[in-house]
């Protein structure tokens, strides 16, 4: 069977904002449609539910030339606004007291999700971007590191849609093998939350595999995943640094660290900074998520819509050869530092 090219959407002069109106209500209706659809199948989840509803329609019913601007900016501005809400959820107090009991365990999966992703990269021969967002996937929050670092990377559409789809992949088979295998190896219930919290990609999934363990399980391994979450802020000034670097070593004129700078997470750290401070009332805590939530699903409906199936096609197993690769280095890694430092 032939992959289907999914449309090719022109793009011209920087549209006035009246013109995004179009590709914003599309993107939104269908983000509906996504966001309810994870929330029955919350192991899927709303952003994969996006990702896929946004390539269907858009290999099925390409959009005209008049959706295209609207459909760019849910896929950059709208991610970037969606990763400042989502600090709104992390108090930073909690974050430091649980992230100095489990910093060993994480710094050390993060350097193996990051390595393993550059040398298994290179030898299965994945495109370089690709490789990263696998990468970023594993090591950080799976589907929200990817989107938080794509506005800085600035990958394909087609290569965001596919190392999303190879990290929901094996957050689905992480639930549901991490428990047994728990038990298996008689973890105690703060040992398999640090090894969930650390070795899960995606916030649900690690919520799903811990509580599944136990309630003091799910707990810590919330408490854990959240404080990993946080970790994308010094990740994504490192790229723009590295970026800057081989910018300069090509010996490329024009390149600026103001624009490059990812603002959008420093205003994440702004949020966190007034949900630690109190400043935010308890009660628009949950409608922030919500909202958060819903940009996020936006955003990667966006991103489907724009995505290039046949690239895809093209790409082939690969991907997901390294995702299975990294992910499987990264659940070894955490059990292994646990038992060296004692914490299993």
């Amino acid at each position: 069977m032939h992959a289907v090219a999914a449309p090719r959407i022109a793009h011209s002069s920087p549209p006035q904002p009246a013109g995004r109106w179009p590709g914003l209500l599309l993107t939104g209706a269908l983000a509906l449609v996504a966001l309810a659809l994870g929330h029955a199948l919350p192991l899927v989840g709303g952003a994969v539910m996006g990702i896929v509803l946004g390539m269907a329609v858009g290999s099925l019913f390409p959009p005209a030339p008049r959706f295209a601007p609207g459909i760019g900016f849910a896929g950059k501005q709208v991610l970037q606004a969606s990763i400042i809400l989502l600090g709104f959820g992390l108090n930073l107090r909690q974050v430091v007291h649980t992230g100095l009991h489990s910093l060993a365990v994480t710094l050390v999966t993060l350097a193996v999700a990051f390595l393993g992703a550059w040398a298994l990269g290179r030898w299965l021969k994945v495109p370089g971007k690709l490789a990263l967002l696998v990468g970023v996937g594993t090591a950080i929050c799976g589907g929200s590191a990817i989107a938080a670092v794509t506005p800085i990377v600035k990958p394909d559409e087609h290569e965001t849609a596919y190392a999303i789809s190879t990290i929901f992949l094996f957050n689905v088979v992480a639930v549901l093998l991490f428990p047994p295998l728990g038990h298996l190896l008689g973890l105690s219930d703060a040992g398999f939350g640090l090894w969930a919290g650390t070795a899960i990609n995606d916030t649900s999934s690690v919520v799903a595999a811990g509580y599944q363990y136990s309630r003091e399980a799910g707990d810590y391994a919330t408490i854990v995943k959240l404080t990993r979450a946080t970790l994308i802020v010094p990740i994504c000034l490192a790229l723009v640094g590295w970026q800057a670097w081989r910018h300069q070593r090509e010996g490329g004129g024009g390149f600026r660290l103001v624009q490059a700078f990812p603002w959008f997470i420093l205003w994440f750290l702004v949020a966190s900074g007034l949900r630690s401070a109190g400043a935010v009332p308890a009660a628009a805590l949950p409608a922030l998520h919500g909202l958060a939530e819903f940009m996020i699903v936006a955003a990667m409906t966006a991103i489907g819509l724009s995505a290039n199936l046949r690239r895809m096609a093209a790409t082939g197993p690969r991907p997901i050869l390294l995702g299975l690769g990294v992910w499987a280095a990264v659940a070894a890694a955490s059990l292994l530092v646990q038992l060296g430092t004692g914490q299993i």
